[in-house]
């Protein structure tokens, strides 16, 4: 008897074996491959058999199998996003015998003291809201204001889920966010969750990876890839920030997490729950046209207001040499006064994002992308914030003479030495991704912070998101820019999740916070219609703006990157495929054109758009164009289905 087995390897097809017991699709089997043994996947039998080729036979099954609707996801993730069948299989079983030829201890449940919760009003109606549907495809968008008890709303859902000896998959956009998840889920179901990412161990991969296809892990915490693992019985799928943009993979296999989480919860034929403050526009957008089902939780969960807000204009004349205003200065002192914490935002890592020599001009940028250098001051080094280049600061000048730095714009550590400055007798702790990187580090500064050891906080984008700090109730953002300036076509709707996710970490437990937003463009209207709290208007004009623009998501964008380490190459090569592409039907190519970072890693970058209607699916046609092309060697091609990012 022959099988078709699909190998997790860069292959869009099977490979014939011959099998001497019966197997049925989605059996992990042992096979030969060249010189070495693979595991594969039992495949379905409508691919073409290659003729006069000697075919092996199977060496054995493994006794793991993934069900029928896993395997039809594969294949619709594979075509989707335009990546071989092959390479998502292997997101699903891991490398070669990864996770299946070594034996491993099996799952032991660690049990916890659980705390006792009741939900609010608000809470309840949010739940029941949520239970209207139960076993069938369904999506439900939970939005809550900041505070408002939406991650125990869906935990009671999850509970009921789990007791019908179902699975639950959690979702988390940043892999930081999940030491912070696990202690308010351990408080709550008494138990640590299997929590899934990139980081954890070879060996806790494969015990969770067991523990998921045999059923005996009842619920997974994870980032992206945990969506891909092999649930023998998912009841639901929870993605939690949903607006995320970190959802979106950018390198390796391309795809969005929240978008690849819907589809498979439709392949699964289960609910699914998109859980939010602002939602983003292609939410909002299915929420305006009734596709997906919607609930507010309005009021933070022990009625606590949300922070009032102060609009400080920020001008040379009054800020002379510093970025902390006067008035900012003041504001602080009240609260530092009282035993608040205060934070102050700025989304920059480093000490300064530019630095350039007073004496020859000289621009310190990376030798390998065009991009400037941003001095750290921790390293004493500037260092590329894409390829992780590090210099040291030493540049000869056209005078003859070592260059003089001076550094302008602000990074979180240049903002430390400035509050230092001001604030020299109180503690202050840097929060960001260069002075967190160890687990360790983390939970240090977490038991500091929440032990009111640390009265200030400097802190990038990833403090705005999910963490819980009692006693701040003070928020100096240093720039805020609600502009659309730029090539980022999502500017305003990200900044509109930013700014209310940060705005929600102040304040959560007291009557009186505050939220002051330095700006130098005290006037424009989308920061003044934000902090009256008109978040959803926004979005609303935003998607006139959409709509009128021929932008996503009313239309659909595939972006073809062609890179080179010849400049020439990449911009004939682009030129050659936009010939090719414009033989379809119903499609609109835009460019090509210079990546706004036209070099990143040595190689050059031009872009190619395709824009069609939503009505269609055109990636199996545009795959066809792709894979009959024959272009350089030297030249590489990366496909984004769905872009969010355009540098």
């Amino acid at each position: 008897m022959k099988s078709q087995v699909m190998l997790p390897k860069i292959f869009n097809f099977p490979f014939t074996y011959n099998s001497k017991c019966a197997s049925k699709i989605g059996d992990l089997v042992e096979v030969p491959f060249g010189s070495k043994k693979e595991i594969g996947v039992i495949w379905k039998k409508n691919y073409s058999e290659p003729k006069n080729i000697k075919i092996k036979n199977i060496k054995k099954k493994t006794g793991y199998s993934i069900n029928n609707n896993l395997v039809d996801f594969i294949e619709w993730f594979s075509s989707y996003n335009m990546v071989p069948i092959g390479l998502v299989l292997k997101m699903v079983i891991g490398g070669t015998n990864k996770f299946i030829k070594i034996k491993d201890d099996s799952i032991k449940e660690k049990k916890t003291k659980t705390k006792s919760y009741r939900l609010n009003q608000e809470q309840l109606k949010a739940l029941d809201f949520l239970e209207k549907v139960n076993n069938k495809f369904d999506v439900s968008v939970l939005q809550g204001t900041t505070g408002s008890g939406k991650t125990l709303v869906y935990f009671e859902r999850i509970k009921k889920i789990i007791k019908k000896n179902n699975q639950a998959l959690v979702l988390l956009p940043e892999i930081f966010l999940t030491n912070e998840f696990k202690s308010r889920f351990e408080d709550f179901f008494g138990f640590e969750p299997a929590i899934w990412h990139s980081k954890i161990t070879p060996k806790q991969k494969r015990i969770i990876w067991k523990g998921v296809i045999n059923n005996e892990i009842k619920i997974l915490v994870g980032a992206r890839s945990a969506l891909l693992l092999p649930f023998k019985n998912l009841g639901i799928i929870i993605v939690d920030e949903e607006h995320d943009t970190s959802y979106k993979q950018d390198e390796g296999v391309i795809y969005n997490a929240r978008d690849m989480a819907i589809s498979r919860a439709n392949f699964e034929k289960i609910p699914i729950h998109l859980i939010t403050s602002v939602p983003s526009i292609e939410t909002y957008n299915n929420i305006c046209n009734k596709k997906y089902r919607h609930i507010k939780i309005l009021n933070r969960y022990d009625n606590y207001p949300l922070p009032e807000t102060k609009i400080i204009n920020l001008n040379f004349g009054k800020i002379k040499n510093r970025y902390i205003a006067k008035e900012s200065e003041e504001l602080v002192k009240n609260y530092l006064e009282k035993g608040d914490q205060v934070l102050f935002f700025i989304n920059r890592r480093g000490f300064s994002p530019y630095l350039i020599c007073k004496r020859c001009g000289y621009k310190l940028v990376c030798t390998n992308c065009s991009i400037y250098l941003t001095f750290h001051k921790l390293k004493n080094k500037a260092i590329c914030h894409h390829c992780s280049i590090e210099k040291e600061i030493v540049t000869k000048c056209k005078f003859e003479r070592t260059c003089d730095y001076r550094m302008y714009g602000p990074g979180v550590e240049k903002i430390f030495d400035e509050v230092k400055s001001i604030f020299p007798n109180k503690k202050i702790s840097i929060f960001s991704s260069d002075y967190l990187k160890t687990k360790e580090k983390a939970k240090r500064l977490f038991k500091d912070i929440n032990e009111n050891k640390v009265n200030i906080l400097i802190g990038t984008q990833m403090i705005s998101k999910g963490f819980n700090f009692p006693k701040l109730n003070c928020i100096v953002v240093i720039d805020a820019d609600f502009s659309g300036r730029g090539y980022d076509l999502r500017t305003i709707e990200k900044n509109i999740q930013l700014y209310h996710q940060l705005s929600g970490r102040a304040g959560r437990f007291s009557s009186r916070s505050l939220i002051i937003y330095q700006t130098l463009s005290p006037q424009d209207s989308t920061l003044n219609e934000f902090i009256k709290n008109k978040s959803e208007e926004l979005l609303r004009n935003e998607l006139i703006v959409r709509e009128k623009n021929n932008l996503p998501p009313f239309v659909r964008y595939i972006a073809i990157i062609i890179s080179s380490k010849n400049k020439n190459l990449s911009n004939q090569g682009a030129k050659e495929i936009k010939i090719k592409l414009n033989q379809i039907n119903n499609v609109e190519v835009l460019g090509p054109v210079d990546s706004p970072l036209l070099k990143i890693k040595n190689n050059y970058r031009s872009r190619l758009l395709i824009r069609f209607n939503n009505r269609f699916l055109m990636q199996k046609k545009i795959s066809q164009v792709l894979n009959g092309l024959k272009i350089s060697s030297k030249i590489k091609l990366t496909v984004d289905v769905d872009p969010i990012n355009f540098a």
